[in-house]
């Protein structure tokens, strides 16, 4: 975590447009580091965990994410948005290969230079916005509803009496 937090300061002080969204995980082993480590950094903003439908608002917002969240690296994609993975490995293996997330380990220097190339380079960040998310279009639940819906329904006399 100490390297995550070390970035996020270094980024948001070369970058005074930066504005970080931080939603803390409750865990006193995550909540007080990162507390202790942002909490008066300026373009650093910690808050509770969001509920689903804000942290998609939130994501839809946003330039690029960072993330060590298995969630987060599903959804993120799914909103066009490029996703930094803050860990040595993913159990998302499916993001990397298909090109919407890269893993940038927990080292400081690593994440700083993932970050400014998205922000930097347009070409770079296009290339993990533009390619479709390995988990689906977020269209799902509609399919399935629209699949699960009688094709005619009955009108309720009919359905009266086949249930007599």
């Amino acid at each position: 975590m100490a390297g995550i937090f070390a970035a996020l300061r270094a980024l948001v002080k070369q970058y005074p447009d930066l504005f970080v969204v931080y939603p803390v995980h409750p865990n006193p082993l995550v909540r007080i580091p990162a507390h202790d480590a942002l909490m008066d950094v300026p373009g650093v903003l910690l808050c509770p965990p969001l509920d689903y439908p804000n942290l998609i608002a939130l994501m839809r917002r946003a330039h690029l994410v960072l993330t060590d969240s298995g969630g987060i690296q599903e959804e993120a994609p799914s909103l066009g948005k490029p996703v930094l993975v803050a860990h040595e490995t993913t159990e998302r293996p499916e993001a990397i290969e298909a090109g919407v997330a890269r893993l940038v380990g927990t080292r400081h220097e690593d994440i700083i230079d993932a970050v400014r190339t998205l922000l930097d380079d347009p070409a770079a960040h296009a290339a993990l916005t533009r390619r479709v998310s390995p988990f689906g279009d977020g269209y799902a639940a509609g399919r399935i509803a629209d699949a699960l819906a009688p094709r005619s329904a009955p009108a309720s006399a009919e359905l009266m009496t086949a249930y007599q």
